[in-house]
């Protein structure tokens, strides 16, 4: 079955891609902030002789504000309207982005550490509600895709200097990459983003097929957060986004528990080879998961790859002393964990339509700030127990225990949601005409 738009819509922009695209890089130019992090952990302690679960503090600070802002972000954007508020939100996210790792370059105390952190947090959380939103008004027709592809920029970026920064830490030190890769990466946001737009009203086709059933109306923000539904995915979204960032904050600290770190696998350290794989499947999983939706519906994909992620984990529990396996276990959790962040967008657009989507979106982004707060958790447990098998059972847990929510929980209410939904008086009365 499809359904579009009444006749008369207009036809959506052809630069629609532009948009998308400028929206990847600034992606690109944030993913060292989260999945780059954990090369500054060690250098930083050895330096200074913070613990680490002191400096991950401001790993906690950044996810958190990096989340729990957006909501503010996507509303001033959606308020100051789509020409201008695009710009406005993510210009300020790029001089917030290269101010937060200049002051980290130069911070003395874990105070400024901490400040470092929250200014890249707020920078970056302007950044991706900007983009998802970007992705999730342009391409109706292909939203997940889109919104994979939007993701998968932030996932996969830093595969492409993860590496670079290592060598530019061990030959110039840690402050000196801070420094460099902070002015780079602020200064391209502030440029990129003064080239992006949101579409106008009526400049998109509502375009839906039988898989990705969508809203026939746009539900406020107000009555979102009044929607259980909206709950379901947002504590869904928080047990997936718990395991995550636990190896990725910690990806260095497990592989050194195992002594492999430095193991030669075709030339290059274990350590090195499992960072680029894991920012590489990272991102691939997300536009990858997200066309996927867009064929077989998101309930379904979700299933899929919240049980691959559990298999994931206790791989890696099993076989994580081996080099070879530590490298592909860790790119498989890397791989069944990005796609949360094009699933759930995805489908919180799809259950409560586009006008609001921005700030819709961002609201459910918060989920991930909450799950940030087990990070440092977990490095205590991990010092308590000895070991990170604890953690990365627990992690397995949560996946096997997401399948059942989207299976028992998420599938039937939003068929239900969908099925009882009423369109808005205007569409309604476009339809009939």
């Amino acid at each position: 079955m499809l359904i579009t738009a009444p006749a008369g819509t207009a036809q959506p922009s052809n630069r629609r891609w532009l948009h998308l695209g400028l929206s990847i890089v600034c992606m690109i130019m944030i993913a060292n902030l989260q999945y780059g992090w954990s090369v500054f952990v060690s250098p930083l302690q050895q330096a200074h002789g913070w613990a680490v679960s002191s400096i991950q503090v401001a790993f906690t600070i950044f996810v958190a504000l990096e989340t729990w802002a957006t909501p503010v972000d996507a509303w001033v954007c959606d308020r100051v309207g789509p020409r201008f508020g695009p710009r406005v939100v993510m210009g300020l996210g790029g001089l917030l982005v290269g101010a937060g790792w200049v002051l980290d370059a130069y911070s003395t105390s874990l105070t400024a550490l901490y400040v470092g952190g929250a200014l890249t947090g707020f920078g970056a959380g302007a950044i991706y509600c900007v983009s998802v939103g970007t992705a999730v008004k342009w391409f109706p027709d292909h939203r997940g895709l889109a919104t994979g592809l939007v993701a998968a920029g932030f996932g996969a970026g830093a595969a492409l200097t993860i590496i670079p920064i290592k060598m530019y830490i061990a030959s110039s030190g840690y402050q000196a990459a801070f420094l460099l890769f902070g002015l780079i990466q602020g200064g391209v946001v502030l440029i990129a983003s003064q080239f992006v737009r949101h579409p106008n009203p009526g400049e998109v086709n509502v375009v839906v097929n039988a898989a990705t059933k969508q809203s026939l109306r746009s539900y406020t923000s107000r009555e979102v957060l009044g929607s259980w539904v909206f709950w379901v995915l947002y504590i869904c979204d928080v047990l997936m986004c718990a395991g995550g960032l636990v190896v990725t904050a910690n990806l260095v600290a497990i592989a050194n528990s195992h002594a492999i770190s430095n193991i030669m696998l075709v030339g290059v350290s274990t350590l090195s080879l499992a960072l680029v794989f894991s920012n590489v499947m990272n991102g691939v999983a997300r536009p990858l998961f997200g066309w996927i939706a867009d064929l077989i519906g998101l309930p379904k994909t979700m299933m899929i790859g919240f049980g691959l992620g559990a298999a994931a984990y206790f791989f890696l529990y099993l076989f994580g002393s081996i080099p070879a396996a530590f490298v592909l276990c860790t790119g498989l959790v890397f791989f069944c964990w990005g796609n949360i962040f094009s699933l759930f967008p995805a489908m919180c657009t799809n259950l409560f339509g586009t006008k609001f989507a921005t700030t819709n979106a961002a609201l459910l982004y918060t989920a991930k700030g909450a799950a940030a707060l087990l990070v440092p958790l977990a490095s205590i447990v991990t010092r308590i127990t000895g070991s990170w098998d604890s953690v990365l059972l627990v992690a397995a847990v949560i996946n096997v225990i997401a399948v059942f929510v989207v299976a028992l929980i998420l599938a039937p209410a939003a068929q239900w949601f969908q099925s009882h939904e009423v369109a808005e008086p205007d569409m309604l009365e476009r339809s009939a005409a």
